[in-house]
């Protein structure tokens, strides 16, 4: 306890400074040493006030939040921190919160006990707990519409976005704002209040008289089109709504209620899984310990599509200078175009300047030619997916790159290795499976060819981190983690058109799921053509005899192509938006005649199931043969790749929660009704669900072999 929090002295002032690194979080002994120390300071009579700061980066980021998943095992009792909380504000001394860095969550309701706050101007205060499922569970829903108003207290609790010192403290979050030293500034704040009486965040009930009547409903309806499916954020609008009618005692026990309630929840642990499993997947295993990441200070793309600008455009946010190169004026012409249009959007919107437009355009280079091309760190092929034509632009570019040079491509499904021979240095070859658009999804596949060495996959990860992207590790096979798995389930959403379902209802079915949108609508944004390409390509691998959805390829023949040709499974207007077409409808009794289907009524469960769980067994298959390192990897590239929303834990996870003997007897049903080739129970799945195993517990049984 005395290791992770301190006291000192200033004259009349004594300072707690709470130093458990690297974030300060309220680990067990943190507030008991605050709560201990406060008591030694309120009883010495030469101190007239008490300053609680935290040591290094930061104040209190929150909670521990590995002692959620603790509690809800039973390893560890859940502690109420509410008796601490009103230690700090039973305080006969007067309590100065001096906040730098982040105040989020526990954090900030340590805050709001004290009975004044200081702020450093680039510091940060929130309430994120809905982001892991939760809603804040020590006072922090009671406390802050006492502080920053209902609309406020609504706002930041359901939404769980941070907010900036200044409008702290415009809001009366924080009392001051305190440039330069922030210890200085907090003992000196400190010394101007040490005579005035102390102030109880949670006597002051002005501020909860002032929320009109429709406030909360307002809340509700915004809440469940912003947070789509999800509890918690319902759970602290109710808590917050209950400041405003319980005296505070009552509202906290409210409060713990409803925070138990999520605590316990399916949607809360599938939100800790993903946050922990953004923080899993940057780790390598089997990476040699010395190997050290080179330095990316200059890129080059080739291709000015929509890979190629959206890719440029990331090098740029990132401050990377990148050279982007076409074969012809026209197609470089409108590539440029395009950037400076998503860019002109983006500042329309006001989250970047048009100073910070013309800065990123700065970096980037549109050329016609290979000059240059021998200063780059990394060169990204974003051509067309095409074997052929990648290993004729990989042999250009291996005879131009510097020696150090990382040769990328972004492939989303054709053989690393392959394309990697093309080079004469197939060491320096690596996969970089950037997500459409490139500048604004966060997923990066980064691909291992079987020669790529060490220190090519370390830069790659590393540079997905400095891109601002979260790199996922995918062995080398046919679509690697996400396509691999994506086409069984539009394999499924496709069948299900031909038996009897609509577009429309198979789309609404997998959106209510709680994907981000449906997988014909996805496949339309995509392009039909993609996958006709792509299925063209491994046509020669398929085995034979096997059944195969016939509507693609027929949509296909029409040159219905999706979004970019105003039709494909649905109509598209100027604007994109989508209508039902009602062509489809006997396009798809067409493709059954043709593959002898006799359809039938369709209930939105089959759709489900048989969407969700092709993704399942596929995955366990990825697992088995080493193109995932772990099921998180898969999870984590579904959450941010594909739309699964991180509310169910990703498509592993959410195996998991159903109970994986569930998901194997429904996959064997399927396999009877489908037959073998399309639905035989990946081993994997057999195995856990026979031990009574989860992909969870594959995972750690991984790690510590």
């Amino acid at each position: 306890m005395a290791d992770l929090v301190h006291l000192a002295r200033q004259d009349d002032i004594a300072v707690i400074t709470i130093d458990n690194p690297p974030v300060n979080a309220l680990s067990p002994g943190v507030p008991e040493g605050i709560e201990a120390l406060l008591h030694q300071a309120a009883g010495d009579s030469h101190v007239h006030a008490i300053v609680v700061i935290g040591a290094g980066q930061t104040f209190i980021a929150g909670a521990d939040i590995r002692e959620f998943a603790k509690i809800v095992s039973g390893e560890r009792p859940r502690i109420s921190l509410h008796p601490f909380l009103n230690a700090i504000e039973d305080c006969p001394r007067p309590v100065v919160m001096a906040i730098h860095g982040t105040a989020f969550g526990g954090g900030l309701e340590t805050a709001m006990a004290g009975h004044y706050r200081v702020i450093a101007p680039d510091a940060q205060v929130g309430q994120p707990e809905v982001k892991l499922g939760l809603i804040p569970g020590a006072g922090g829903t009671q406390r802050l519409p006492r502080l920053a108003g209902i609309a406020k207290a609504l706002e930041m609790c359901a939404g769980g976005q941070p907010i900036s010192a200044p409008e702290a403290l415009d809001l009366g979050i924080a009392d001051r704002l305190i440039e330069g030293s922030l210890l200085e500034g907090a003992i000196s704040f400190a010394r101007e209040i040490a005579a005035m009486p102390v102030r109880k965040t949670r006597d002051r009930n002005e501020k909860l008289a002032n929320a009109p009547a429709p406030l909360f409903g307002f809340a509700r309806e915004k809440t469940r089109k912003l947070a789509r499916g999800m509890t918690a954020p319902l759970a602290a609008i109710d808590a917050v709504e209950a400041a405003t009618r319980l005296p505070f005692d009552e509202g906290c026990r409210r409060e713990a209620e409803l925070f138990d309630q999520c605590l316990y929840s399916s949607q809360s642990r599938a939100l800790i899984h993903a946050f922990f499993g953004e923080r899993t997947v940057a780790k390598v295993p089997g990476l040699p310990k010395d190997v050290q990441p080179a330095e990316i200070a200059r890129a080059a793309v080739i291709g000015a599509g929509t890979m190629g600008g959206g890719i440029a455009m990331t090098f740029a946010n990132a401050g990377i200078p990148v050279i982007v190169k076409e074969t012809a004026a026209d197609a470089l012409g409108r590539g440029m175009s395009t950037i400076r249009g998503n860019y002109a959007k983006t500042a329309a919107k006001g989250r970047i300047s048009s100073a910070d437009v013309e800065q990123r355009l700065s970096r980037i280079t549109p050329q016609l030619t290979y000059d240059g091309f021998d200063q780059a760190d990394i060169i990204v092929e974003a051509v067309f997916e095409n074997t052929s034509v990648k290993k004729q632009v990989f042999a250009e570019i291996g005879r131009i790159a510097k020696p150090g040079c990382i040769l990328a491509s972004n492939t989303s499904s054709l053989n690393i290795d392959e394309i990697a021979a093309a080079t004469g240095r197939p060491e320096m070859v690596v996969g970089t499976h950037f997500f459409s658009p490139a500048h604004v999804m966060r997923l990066l596949e980064v691909v291992r060819g079987r020669e790529t060495a060490p220190r090519v996959i370390a830069t790659a990860m590393a540079l997905g981190k400095k891109l601002g992207k979260i790199a996922v590790l995918a062995g080398n096979c046919p679509g690697f983690i996400g396509n691999r798995m994506v086409g069984p389930y539009l394999r499924e959403a496709q069948f299900l058109v031909e038996e009897g379902a609509s577009v429309e209802q198979v789309n609404q079915a997998l959106y209510d799921f709680g994907m981000a949108m449906g997988p014909l609508a996805m496949d339309d944004m995509a392009g039909l053509d993609i996958g006709w390409a792509i299925r063209k390509e491994f046509a020669r691998f398929e085995k034979p005899g096997v059944r195969r959805p016939r509507l693609p390829d027929i949509l296909c023949e029409l040159r219905r192509f999706g979004q970019k040709s105003g039709r494909g499974w649905s109509l598209y207007d100027a604007d994109r938006k989508s209508s039902p077409d009602p062509e489809l409808a006997a396009l798809a009794e067409k493709a059954a005649r043709e593959v002898g289907v006799q359809r039938r009524t369709i209930l939105d469960e089959e759709i489900v199931d048989r969407c969700i769980y092709a993704l399942v067994n596929e995955g366990a298959r990825i697992l088995e043969d080493g193109i995932a390192l772990r099921a998180v990897d898969i999870d984590i590239t579904y959450i941010y790749g594909y739309g699964l929303p991180a509310w169910r834990g990703g498509p592993m996870f959410y195996a998991d929660t159903v109970g994986l003997a569930n998901v194997l007897t429904r996959i064997r049903e399927l396999e009877k009704i489908h037959g073998p080739d399309l639905w035989s129970p990946a081993p994997l799945l057999e195995r856990l669900a026979n031990e009574s195993r989860t992909f969870t517990d594959f995972d750690k049984l991984k790690a510590n072999s």
